[in-house]
């Protein structure tokens, strides 16, 4: 069950996304974004839950592509809609509200949608580092750095892998921000 499961949501999230691309200067394909979140979850955090890795998988539906919640649970449930849910961004709020949003929303995260939150900041903190947005500058990519530590830092302690991994990632790309190569 938990093997279909799964592929049935990168099905569903690689068909959602199939007409998005990062925003790195290779414009990657965005379904490669939640993969490697799932991925990560696994990997590092030894999550093996098939809810919360498909609910990783699915973290940008609702948020990117116009999937309604009602369209997820019918799917694959009420826990993973409640996850991705929970992860979701109000994209009708400015941006600066969206982001002291998630903040303050950070505390209040369930253990799978923290564990979700580390897994999509330790990527995007890897991408922006190593691969940045072409019209991003030293200081937003910084200014990113420095949310989204303010975000994890505001999340329950679930895993401690994945927040050691997090911290890691995090210091890395400040080091590589200010000496790169």
């Amino acid at each position: 069950m938990s093997q279909l499961f799964l592929l049935q949501a990168m099905d569903f999230a690689a068909r959602k996304h199939r007409d998005q691309r990062r925003k790195d200067e290779n414009a990657s394909p965005y379904i490669n974004h939640p993969i490697a979140v799932a991925l990560v979850l696994a990997e590092v955090g030894g999550v093996n839950d098939p809810e919360v890795l498909a609910a990783a998988i699915l973290h940008d539906t609702i948020e990117d592509t116009g999937t309604t919640p009602e369209e997820l649970e019918k799917i694959f449930g009420a826990r993973v809609r409640s996850l991705v849910e929970e992860v979701t961004d109000d994209k009708q709020l400015p941006k600066l509200e969206r982001k002291q949003r998630q903040i303050e929303h950070a505390r209040e995260l369930s253990p799978g949608a923290t564990m979700i939150k580390l897994g999509d900041k330790i990527n995007n903190v890897r991408d922006i580092t190593h691969s940045p947005p072409v019209d991003w500058s030293l200081e937003r990519r910084q200014e990113y750095l420095n949310w989204a530590e303010a975000v994890i830092n505001n999340c329950p302690s679930v895993n401690a892998d994945l927040r050691a991994c997090f911290f890691r990632i995090l210091a890395q790309g400040r080091q590589r921000l200010t000496h790169p190569d």
